[in-house]
């Protein structure tokens, strides 16, 4: 297929676009800032502009299908508002684009499990879950289900067309060029002592969420929804397993939650000034529950690989460690 890949330099993206060209297929990557994506292939056209309605339309020409791993995800934003161009009105374009271009096909977008329930230990969530608390309260969230909702009305209008949305888990991997979910990592890296908060989170190896976008081109059920995720681990067992995989020692102890809310509030007053912070009670309730998705579902209809996260743990560092070797 000849596929447009709307965020190509980021951590999803960046793997989704070296599993296309391994694939053979012919790819444009429209993002806004061309240097930021170091591939270069034969058959990968990169275009750098803004992504908008009147980019978008110019650079899909000829292509048979689009995937859209873009958004807005930065949580020290203020307002829902703020979240809403990239995460909401892009799938209005998508849409707008899938019935102005015959040749496009196949729609694949990248949401979040965030708008999906999630779930427990012994009963994790399922695509069918509903979104819960406190994601009913996040800004991001909120913005990414309104992008699907969107999505979905528009497989239900449009059966000649193919539109997947997949909903990753806590990615992690190589070519985490900020790094982005790689922070937490790095939080933890080689310190003997480390305080987490008492929640988890359903941690996938991003490689793994590519092969199942790139298969959504062609695989799965049109409107569907699918959780795109792997282990269900507290925050204290994931660094646990970091600290054994990257070979040091490390005392860990878990926040109480009245501390980690305590954080949040002070992140409430510094917000209301108008100084972006990451810290709110909005966000970090988030750290305190334990999201535990079920990606069966993925795995048998997108195919997904199920790769232990102890290789994603590693992949991190072993990239992170070749990056500043070649500097």
């Amino acid at each position: 297929m000849k596929v447009l890949l709307l965020g190509s330099s980021g951590l999803l993206g960046h793997n989704v676009l070296r599993i296309l060209l391994e694939e053979n297929h012919e790819v444009v990557a429209l993002l806004r800032q061309a240097s930021k994506l170091k591939i270069r292939h034969p058959r990968l056209t990169i275009r750098e502009a803004s992504l908008t309605w009147n980019h978008i339309l110019e650079v899909s020409e000829g292509c048979e299908a689009v995937i859209n791993c873009a958004g807005t995800t930065d949580m020290s934003l203020l307002h829902q508002e703020d979240y809403e161009p990239m995460n909401r009105d892009i799938c209005k374009d998508l849409v707008r684009l899938l019935e102005e271009r015959n040749s496009l096909r196949s729609l694949v977008h990248v949401s979040t499990a965030n708008t999906i329930g999630y779930g427990t230990a012994d009963c994790a969530a399922t695509e069918a879950s509903p979104m819960e608390f406190p994601f009913t309260e996040s800004y991001y969230a909120l913005s990414k289900r309104e992008g699907e909702k969107i999505l979905q009305e528009a497989a239900g209008r449009l059966p000649e067309k193919h539109i997947v949305i997949i909903n990753p888990g806590f990615m992690i991997g190589a070519y985490d060029e900020k790094p982005s979910s790689g922070a937490l990592l790095l939080a933890a890296y080689r310190k003997p002592l480390m305080a987490a908060p008492g929640g988890g989170k359903s941690f996938v190896y991003v490689a793994d969420v590519a092969h199942a976008t790139v298969n959504g081109l062609q695989m799965g059920r049109s409107g569907a929804r699918y959780i795109a995720a792997g282990e269900n681990l507290s925050l204290k067992e994931f660094y646990a397993l970091e600290a054994e995989k990257e070979g040091y020692r490390q005392y860990l102890v878990t926040l109480p939650d009245g501390l980690v809310g305590l954080a949040g509030r002070i992140g409430d007053l510094l917000r209301r000034t108008g100084i972006r912070t990451q810290l709110s009670t909005r966000n970090v309730r988030q750290l305190m529950v334990r999201e535990y998705y079920d990606s069966s579902c993925a795995v048998r209809e997108l195919h997904m690989p199920q790769t232990p996260i102890g290789r994603a743990i590693e992949d991190f560092f072993a990239y992170q460690c070749g990056k500043r070797h070649n500097k």
